[in-house]
């Protein structure tokens, strides 16, 4: 019979192993921190039918990032890379503020609804693009898409003229501070988007497509798996991701910067991705840890804030947080932190059957 200890012991053991653990564990930590600086961190009041508190402000945060980090996913899950998904973001809002700047009914449903399509599918093409560069023309996904990183925010830069966009427009503005049933609207996209995403990968054949074209990319082509298009479809998601996440920030501030909008959002879209257990190699992938991942850089985020941490010092704060749990997520590390268990456990055994 199996000592009860020894049972334990694999069981933390596999807990450990699992690519969840030191993301949630660090998600506690921020948490746990956040807490003892602020007490009422964990409260939520409900005011005129709405939530409000700490985590919906983190749940709001965080929800044009899930989106990116979404498409970010199974782009890196085939292999690729997709740099641009900033400047995307600045090319989504500055046309969707342009177009409603220049209609004489700013406030009309009519008017945003365009706005808001004709910006996605803007970003949609661009996604194309990117996609056709890598699938069709083999170009290295790094440099295919560094290209529109670099090109895009000049894209911005010529929509707004070179200047900051602002309009007044109500049912636009919704989009990114409404709420609908207690909680703000950009939650529910990200959420839905999620929900769907999960569906199609997890439910559907498209995350075993994804998986079979990053692990091996011609045995999946000779097994009959359509590589090109899989590769040219994630590039076409992640545009359109970006441009929803663009609709959501510039919402919120109903502004279009094309110098700040979307910046350095692809980084932290990658590493939401790394630090929810997706390997850059490509291949098998885990959107629920792309969660985790997100809700990680959102909460430090707030974590920074409160604790009061100099701006200055905060991207050095942040890679700090980031590379300890990248460290702790190393299969070098599990190895030998599963070594020391296993020797505690050893010696343990071994002292209680001396001492029996």
């Amino acid at each position: 019979m199996t000592e009860p200890h020894l049972e334990r012991g694999s069981i933390v053991s596999r807990a450990v192993s699992h690519n969840l653990f030191w993301p949630i564990v660090a998600l506690l930590a921020l948490i746990a921190a956040n807490t003892i600086r602020r007490p009422n961190f964990l409260s939520i009041t409900i005011m005129d039918g709405h939530l409000f508190g700490s985590l919906i402000d983190i749940m709001r945060s965080a929800s044009p990032l899930l989106l990116v980090a979404l498409g970010m996913t199974l782009v890196i899950a085939t292999r690729g890379i997709d740099l641009s998904v900033g400047s995307m973001i600045a090319i989504s809002g500055a046309l969707a503020l342009s177009y409603i700047q220049a209609s004489p009914s700013p406030n009309s449903i009519t008017t945003v609804v365009p706005a808001v399509l004709i910006a996605l599918a803007v970003c949609l093409l661009l996604g194309a693009w990117n996609g056709f560069m890598v699938s069709v023309l083999g170009i290295q996904p790094i440099i295919a898409t560094l290209i529109l990183m670099m090109a895009g925010r000049g894209i911005a830069m010529l929509i707004t003229g070179g200047f900051i966009t602002t309009v007044n427009s109500t049912p636009y503005k919704a989009l990114g501070s409404g709420w609908f049933l207690g909680l703000p609207i950009p939650s529910w996209i990200a959420g839905l988007t999620l929900v769907a995403v999960l569906l199609l990968c997890r439910w559907g054949a498209l995350g075993m497509l994804v998986e079979a074209v990053g692990i091996n990319p011609a045995a999946a082509r000779l097994a009959g798996v359509r590589s090109r298009v899989i590769i040219w479809t994630v590039y076409i998601v992640a545009g359109l991701f970006a441009g929803i996440a663009g609709i959501l920030l510039s919402a919120d501030t109903m502004a279009a910067d094309a110098n700040n909008a979307g910046l350095f959002y692809e980084l932290d879209a990658i590493l939401a991705v790394v630090i929810g257990g997706t390997s850059l190699a490509g291949g098998k992938f885990s959107l629920s840890g792309t969660f985790v991942g997100v809700l990680v850089i959102a909460t430090l985020s707030r974590t920074v804030t409160i604790l009061g941490i100099s701006p200055l010092i905060t991207p050095l704060f942040k890679a700090l947080v980031v590379i300890l749990v990248m460290l702790l997520q190393s299969p070098v590390v599990r190895e030998k932190l599963e070594a020391m268990g296993r020797r505690r456990r050893r010696n343990r055994a071994t002292g209680e059957a001396v001492s029996a």
